[in-house]
């Protein structure tokens, strides 16, 4: 039976709502049962927004692993503390004289932490330095990323998987997410597969062992082996790739932070015209000197938008850290960071006993919250100057985000502002929706349990708000 059958089966049981609170609603009771997943690894809190009334509380002060659910209270924490126009800032000096469009000495870049400075920014970055009429840089590179101390970072410490995105460490000058998307396919030529690289970055090493295989476009990670030497400084790929594909791309991490962004440096400054043959230095900048030219980021608004929206776990990561630098000073660390949330936390008059706030990201076994405690967040973000910059940073159901590909064209379409959240044996969603009636509810729904995540999870959270969406 596929799921879309047993969603079908499952809609049938929507019948007359039952007593408030009284037990689950038949349709996620059913949803439970049929997964054999016991109802006591559930947690939910439905409150009506306009009245305050709870419609629905399960377990709701039981402590749960929420998951990427995390990043509300990161995203609501630096929201409601910088303000939706807040904007992180990149320092540049020129450590020499500028003499015909040369610049006889270093240059330095600072950063402040953006969580944004992906490519097309960081190129204009440079386009901003070509303005101002270099085109020839004798010196080296100096990288200042003093801002953020992470200390020992292992981003294999999560799930040993230490090249995937998301494991990505924090870091002030982040440049694209130190991410390279790679590009596979077949080339009857040379009879291999060719491989290309966005950014292009020339002090990271490709080895192309790759042969192509005859069979249909599938299998994990299209049959390719990816083999990094120690430092990540080169890659091998290896295996065999399906003739059936046309084509196949996957984004993984590469070098050292500093590695990438003077590589990312090199490849645009070079695309862009500009001469440029040193190499780099991590240093800490003399802010004596004032900086020839400073490059804003985006607003924080739109850059919640994107870590809930998108659940990107190292801009999470950043924010976090950059609550610690604003209150505290230099350098910002995790440590400080969930200091700052618990003190807002506790300035708000919010629960704190059984919430427990990892790396501000969620990706985490150790992070802990109760499905009330998220309703309570909610409650307060609702009533909050900047309600709307906060909504609109959530996925829309069938629309946008991570809920892009859930409900569409279905009648929920368009009715939920939600963040999703899903790891091995966690599925959570959190958020807004609005019933047929009009009626706007704070919904929070936690569920831990073995493989919940394959499917059952999302199962349940359709039938929470089937059964809502009449009321």
């Amino acid at each position: 039976m596929t799921m879309g059958e047993v969603r079908y089966i499952l809609a049938l049981l929507f019948i007359a709502p039952i007593a408030i609170g009284a037990s689950l609603p038949l349709p996620v009771q059913s949803a439970l049962n049929y997964r054999g997943v016991p109802d006591d690894a559930l947690s939910i809190y439905v409150e009506e927004v306009d009245t305050g009334d709870v419609i629905l509380s399960w377990n709701a002060d039981v402590s749960r692993n929420p998951a990427s659910v995390e990043k509300m209270v990161t995203t609501l924490v630096a929201l409601d503390t910088l303000g939706p126009a807040y904007r992180w800032k990149t320092e540049v000096r020129y450590m020499g004289a500028v003499t015909d469009g040369v610049l006889n000495g270093d240059i330095a870049i600072k950063g402040y932490g953006d969580p944004y400075l992906v490519t097309e920014r960081f190129w204009q970055l440079l386009r901003e330095i070509r303005r101002s009429g270099i085109n020839e840089i004798t010196g080296n590179l100096l990288i200042d990323d003093s801002y953020f101390d992470v200390g020992d970072y292992d981003p294999a410490a999560f799930d040993r998987e230490p090249l995937r995105a998301y494991n990505v460490a924090p870091n002030a000058l982040l440049t694209n997410f130190k991410v390279v998307r790679y590009f596979f396919e077949p080339d009857p030529a040379a009879s291999g597969v060719s491989v290309r690289l966005e950014p292009a970055l020339d002090n990271l090493a490709i080895v192309n062992q790759l042969k192509v295989s005859n069979g249909a476009c599938r299998g994990y990670q299209r049959g390719i082996t990816i083999t990094p030497n120690d430092d990540v400084s080169k890659i091998t790929f290896s295996g065999r790739f399906p003739s059936g594909c046309s084509a196949y791309a996957m984004d993984r991490t590469a070098l050292g932070h500093s590695e990438f962004t003077f590589g990312l440096f090199k490849s645009l400054w070079q695309e862009s015209g500009g001469k440029f043959s040193g190499e780099w230095k991590n240093v800490t900048v003399d802010e004596v000197l004032a900086p020839s030219l400073v490059f804003d980021s985006l607003p924080l608004a739109e850059i919640i938008a994107k870590v809930n929206k998108h659940s990107n776990n190292v801009m999470a990561k950043q924010l976090l850290y950059t609550l610690a630098a604003e209150r505290f000073g230099p350098a910002g660390t995790e440590q400080k960071g969930r200091q700052v949330v618990q003190e807002w936390l506790v300035r708000h008059g919010l629960d704190t006993a059984e919430l427990n706030i990892s790396n501000g990201a969620g990706l985490s076994r150790n992070a802990r919250m109760t499905a009330r405690n998220l309703g309570e967040l909610l409650r307060y973000a609702y009533k909050s100057p900047y309600m709307p910059e906060y909504m609109s940073s959530l996925s829309l159901s069938g629309l946008d985000g991570t809920l892009s590909r859930r409900f569409r064209g279905s009648t929920l379409t368009g009715l939920a502002h939600m963040k999703t959240g899903s790891m091995d044996h966690v599925s959570a969603v959190a958020g807004y929706f609005q019933a047929y009636t009009g009626k706007r509810y704070i919904v929070v729904a936690l569920l831990n349990h073995t493989d919940v995540h394959r499917g059952p999870g999302e199962e349940v959270q359709e039938m929470l708000l089937r059964w809502l969406s009449d009321r």
